[in-house]
């Protein structure tokens, strides 16, 4: 009877003990159940491609931020090819993704596959390349891509000291990608600060290409604006001229350029490099800056814009409004995007230690 009793006493421990985990268990699906079911979703993530570091960067501080809040990734690279983007968006749908984050590599092309999204009820977020022609999108993520031009630009003004010397000086253009809808945003801004000196002929424009379309360099690619630039040295600057700057867009651009520039003699002996911007402060480019070539690249910290996207994913999986800061300016032809648009940072041999490295976004080991 001893023994009975204490096999009942047991067990009814027993029940009670599990009763209140079960109690501990609805309590805590209850309390956060919405927030279990938003970090079980799966985030599609199609980046253009990895041939530019700043796309790398791009896509690991996303799925770093994103896989430490819980979330599921999905990230793809698609080299450029623009087939091979939208074979992988399709692909994002069929496996289930909740939220789509897109950096196009032609933002007019996606026009269909976004429509499938929309069919699935799958919202998208534009990444860095406003997409185009479509009513698909629900927010854009960028920086302020005009600035980002005027920042390139107005530091080209201040080293030549355009305000005040007489001049001529001569400068040479280069544009983005035509197919990238930024690509004019930069150009824009820089012309903002640089067309009044053409048009007082304190700056000249030697190969007379002073057009966006004569400009532009497709696919941002850096071989094509140093064939560019070896063309204009052989016909442009045959009779001894020199170089004063170069406008250059884009960091794999400014390298281009520089190949063009040093094979025909430029920072060697008498012939400096002429003043050189550019953009996204890849570690190539640093490296460049510090041995001299390349002058100055716009600073575009790719972590704090992973950061917007994230804050983005989580008001489209709660069903709130996320946060923006420009509903006027990205009009894709169909709508105006609401924006958030994130500050660029100029930076030059004098300042790059305090921007890229002291902040931790590249190891002073890196730049060894």
């Amino acid at each position: 009877m001893k023994k009975l009793g204490l096999f009942a006493l047991l067990f009814s421990l027993m029940l009670f003990l599990a009763a209140c985990g079960g109690d501990d268990d609805a309590s805590g699906g209850s309390d956060d159940g919405g927030e279990v079911e938003a970090k079980d979703a799966s985030i599609g993530i199609a980046m253009p491609t990895k041939s530019s570091a700043r796309w790398v960067d791009d896509g690991d501080n996303m799925v770093k931020q994103l896989e430490e809040l819980g979330y599921e990734t999905d990230l793809q690279y698609a080299e450029d090819d623009v087939d091979k983007q939208i074979e992988q968006i399709e692909n994002m749908i069929v496996k289930g993704a909740n939220v789509l984050v897109v950096a196009s590599i032609d933002g007019t092309a996606l026009t269909n596959v976004l429509a499938k999204a929309a069919e699935q009820d799958i919202e998208v977020i534009a990444y860095d390349r406003l997409i185009m022609g479509t009513p698909d999108v629900s927010y854009y993520a960028t920086f302020d891509n005009f600035q980002v031009g005027v920042l390139q630009a107005s530091y080209i003004e201040e080293a030549l000291n355009l305000k005040e010397e007489d001049g001529p000086f001569n400068i040479e253009v280069f544009g983005g990608s035509p197919d990238d809808n930024n690509a004019y945003f930069f150009w824009d801004g820089a012309m903002s600060v640089l067309q009044p000196h053409i048009d007082s002929g304190k700056v000249v424009v030697q190969s007379e290409q002073t057009d966006f379309e004569q400009a532009a360099t497709m696919r941002w690619d850096g071989n094509l604006a140093k064939s560019r630039m070896e063309n204009i040295l052989s016909k442009a600057y045959s009779g001894g001229e020199t170089v004063d700057a170069v406008l250059s867009p884009y960091d794999g651009i400014s390298r281009g350029v520089i190949q063009a520039l040093k094979g025909v003699g430029y920072g060697s002996g008498d012939l400096p490099m002429p003043v050189i911007s550019g953009q996204d402060a890849e570690l190539a480019s640093i490296k460049s800056i510090i041995a001299g070539e390349q002058t100055q690249t716009v600073f575009k910290d790719t972590r704090d814009l992973a950061a917007v996207v994230v804050n983005m994913i989580e008001a489209i999986l709660t069903g709130e409004e996320a946060e923006v800061n420009d509903t006027e300016t990205y009009d894709n032809d169909v709508e105006v995007i609401p924006s958030y648009l994130v500050e660029p940072v100029s930076v030059d041999i004098n300042n790059y230690q305090e921007i890229v490295i002291d902040s931790g976004y590249y190891d002073e080991s890196e730049l060894e």
